[in-house]
């Protein structure tokens, strides 16, 4: 039985789904990271919101762990590279808080443009300054939206119902999508000066630091009002702060800090600064949506491989993964075939996809042909690291999706380029499921691989088979299965035999010393 770690504080949910799954959870809040350290190489899965810290660390120390969740968005929590580096699925769950913190956007939106929190300190306390908190409204204002993914998408529904006009900066929003939403997309020095509002959603990224610097607020119009419910570290807060005490900005409203918890910030004491420790996703709804998702996706990948919302690897989603098993299989046969008959370094990588196969996610099936690529050479490789393991080492990898109909119904074709050749292995499916190698080298046969095969490429004379059936007999190998082909009478051919043991090194030799043979290899699978 798989086993799950839920490490914070979650709605009691997920460990119900995880135990009606059938998975083993444990719930251990507050750990330190040496208690975690100390405990997580017994689980297969670790379960997280944004306290804890999985770090370098504790990913060193999680030997059996396939894959951590975060019952949220944001994962400035977990180590990406070093999850990756460690072989370990990091998932999020960014759809399950995006009502929540699009409306927390804009009731923020509305609390600084009519100076709400403020006007009720002064209410409460016993004054009557209508004249002090005379605000703005909304309609048929310019809201400037800063990331225009799913969350942003929806403030610009809401904003468009409050009749405001919206305009977005987004790199990947696409013209299509702009107007299916109907917002203006446009570029940021043209969102800056034209919006009344201006409001970010985009995830904190080398790119994304400090989008709103001084520069960028000098290009704002005099009065404009920025909220911030994404992340700490958008806005950087200095200069946010001294454009509101010159007037420039006429208020924000602040949800994210560069350092959480923010019990002291520049920001605070500001005039007409709206703050709320974090709450975007803080909503009784959210966080049951955020801890059912994350244990439905852990569940799913834990049980049937199904891949959803990953971040460091290709989804797959739940219907899908029974279609793609037995190519997946496929791949990394083809994949291990060629890593283990590679004796020199690995340059280029080409995977074609014909038939059936073309309509699949080649995505996932490019990392399985790595993982099995790569494993022979390489230690503790697997999906999640194989792709990363090949960039690191300099091997260009490309896939081709063809439209042409082969001689078989579904085919993938391996291509491998080293410093000293270039050869190739193709594989399709028979009867949907089994995966076979149609051709090695160029050279067509028909072959299912079994645990251990021995793989014999010769000239093409009289006397291979009983020569190698002497030395196998010989030797106490049974055959399991024989499997031949050859270019043409007399050219180059290949044989590849299913044995029931594991080939020594001996018989090994004895197979290339056998006339006209070119080369003799051991292979498992």
């Amino acid at each position: 039985m798989v086993k799950v770690l839920i490490s914070d504080s979650m709605s009691p949910r997920a460990e119900e789904i995880f135990t009606n799954r059938g998975v083993e959870v444990d719930v251990k809040t507050g750990m330190s990271e040496e208690e975690l350290i100390a405990c997580i190489g017994d689980y297969d899965g670790l379960a997280v919101r944004s306290a804890t810290k999985v770090t370098a660390k504790v990913l060193a120390a999680a030997e059996n762990l396939k894959v951590v969740g975060r019952a949220g968005i944001g994962v400035d929590n977990v180590d990406l590279d070093a999850a990756t580096a460690n072989g370990v699925v990091v998932m999020n769950t960014p759809f399950g808080n995006a009502i929540t913190t699009a409306e927390h956007a804009i009731a923020m939106m509305m609390a600084v443009a009519r100076q709400i929190p403020m006007a009720d300190v002064s209410t409460q306390a016993g004054k009557w300054e209508k004249s002090r908190f005379v605000g703005v409204e909304v309609t048929g204002k310019t809201l400037g939206i800063i990331g225009c993914g799913n969350i942003g998408s929806i403030v610009a529904d809401r904003a468009l119902g409050l009749k405001m006009k919206v305009i977005a900066y987004d790199p990947f929003l696409t013209a299509e999508h702009a107007r299916d939403i109907s917002v203006e997309k446009v570029e940021l020095d043209e969102l800056l000066p034209r919006a009344d509002f201006i409001s970010l959603h985009t995830p904190l990224t080398d790119q994304t630091r400090g989008i709103i610097d001084a520069a960028a607020i000098a290009k704002t119009r005099k009065g404009v009002r920025i909220i911030n419910c994404a992340r700490g570290g958008l806005v950087v807060e200095q200069d946010l702060k001294a454009a509101l005490d010159s007037g420039h900005v006429a208020g924000a409203a602040v949800d994210v800090f560069e350092v959480e918890p923010a019990t002291e910030n520049p920001l605070f004491g500001t005039e007409n600064l709206v703050c709320t420790p974090h709450l975007g996703a803080s909503t009784t709804e959210a966080q049951v949506n955020v801890a059912i998702q994350v244990a439905e996706q852990m569940a799913d990948y834990l049980l049937s491989g199904a891949v959803v919302n990953a971040l460091n690897m290709p989804s797959v989603s739940a219907e899908d993964a029974p279609r793609l098993r037995p190519y997946m299989k496929l791949a990394e046969q083809l994949g291990s075939f060629a890593g283990q008959m590679t004796e020199s370094g690995i340059k280029a990588v080409s995977i074609e996809y014909e038939g059936h196969a073309a309509e699949l996610n080649t995505k996932a099936l490019n990392a399985a042909v790595l993982k099995g690529l790569l494993s022979p050479l390489l230690e503790g490789v697997n999906m999640v690291s194989a792709p990363v393991m090949a960039n690191q080492r300099g091997i260009e990898v490309s896939d081709v999706r063809h439209d042409r109909q082969s001689d078989y119904q579904t085919l993938v074709r391996l291509t491998i380029t080293t410093e000293n050749q270039t050869r190739s292995i193709a594989g399709t499916l028979f009867g949907d499921d089994k995966p076979r190698v149609v051709s090695v080298k160029g050279v067509p046969m028909e072959a299912e691989l079994g645990a251990h095969m021995l793989y014999v490429n010769n000239d093409d004379r009289p006397g291979l088979i009983g020569g190698l059936g002497t030395v196998l007999g010989e030797a106490g190998l049974n055959i399991g299965t024989f499997h031949l082909g050859r270019t043409e009478p007399g050219g180059d051919a290949i044989a590849l035999v299913e044995v029931d043991n594991e080939v020594s090194s001996e018989v090994l030799q004895a197979v290339a010393n056998l006339p006209n043979v070119v080369q003799a290899k051991a292979l498992s699978f």
